[in-house]
């Protein structure tokens, strides 16, 4: 990997669909943890915001609602009146959602997938227009720019330290299982989702999870809700290991109420 000392390594040949990739990562101090990736021709899917009716494990509203492909989608406040409520903007076919804003003043500026008449944008808000079409949702923080890592350690442009109030922790400390959307100089998705909360599976830091990103071929990324919501369905079957924070598995994996989906077009 030329963005840090890590190394990416496949493991032996399995039956995973041909656009997944399950990769070995082993970081610079030696610890270890799994990618799954799929990677996706903007050409023949679309990147569509879905917000779930009512909150439900990735893999089985996938069942439910025949979707092939998807990964978790951004934030959400547990609990809130009237259940799990997405935390952050989100706008589905250019109406704006429920949902609970970002505390200001981080809310306007932290990052977003945009995608609208077959084009995604990877960017933070101010870079958006006001009020745009098609599909938005709000996670962050970005964590590729222009082909280059823009996450680092002890840094917080987006405020999701300052901001940690909302979250159940400060989301930039230590290593977890993370979720990350990634965009291609020739037009590919990457979903991307790493394992963790076990003895074998480290997780990763932001800061990592961008390097992988980039030397996957990321020339903007954001990473998405993680730790025990954490979520990657390919050809209908979750991939990865969902796990609370005490490394207990989560089988079907935890219910969240936003996704990315990428369905045919």
């Amino acid at each position: 990997m030329s963005a840090s000392p890590a190394t990416l390594r496949r493991p032996r040949a399995s039956r995973a669909p041909r656009h997944l990739d399950r990769l070995r990562l082993t970081l610079a101090d030696g610890a270890q943890t799994t990618l799954h990736v799929a990677t996706y021709a903007l050409d023949a899917v679309q990147v569509r915001v879905v917000r779930l009716r009512r909150p439900a494990p990735l893999e089985a509203w996938c069942a439910r609602e025949g979707v092939a492909e998807a990964i978790v989608g951004g934030f959400f406040v547990r609990g809130a009146a009237g259940g799990d409520v997405p935390l952050g903007e989100l706008r589905t076919r250019g109406v704006a959602r429920r949902s609970v804003p970002f505390d200001a003043p981080w809310g306007a500026l932290r990052a977003c997938v945009h995608s609208a008449a077959g084009d995604v944008r990877i960017a933070r808000r101010p870079e958006l227009p006001e009020l745009p079409r098609g599909d938005l949702l709000q996670a962050g923080p970005l964590l590729v720019d222009a082909g280059a890592r823009v996450a680092a350690a002890g840094e917080d442009p987006e405020g999701f330290s300052a901001g940690a109030r909302q979250f159940d922790s400060d989301i930039t400390e230590g290593r977890h299982p993370r979720a990350a959307l990634g965009l291609t100089a020739d037009r590919r998705a990457l979903a991307v989702v790493c394992d963790g909360r076990a003895d074998d599976e480290a997780g990763l830091t932001l800061p990592e999870l961008a390097d992988a990103l980039v030397a996957l071929g990321a020339v903007t990324a954001l990473n998405l809700d993680g730790g025990g919501s954490t979520s990657l369905v390919c050809e209908g079957r979750l991939r990865n290991v969902p796990r609370e924070s005490h490394g207990v598995v989560l089988p079907g994996g935890r219910p969240i109420p936003t996704a990315l989906a990428f369905p045919p077009r």
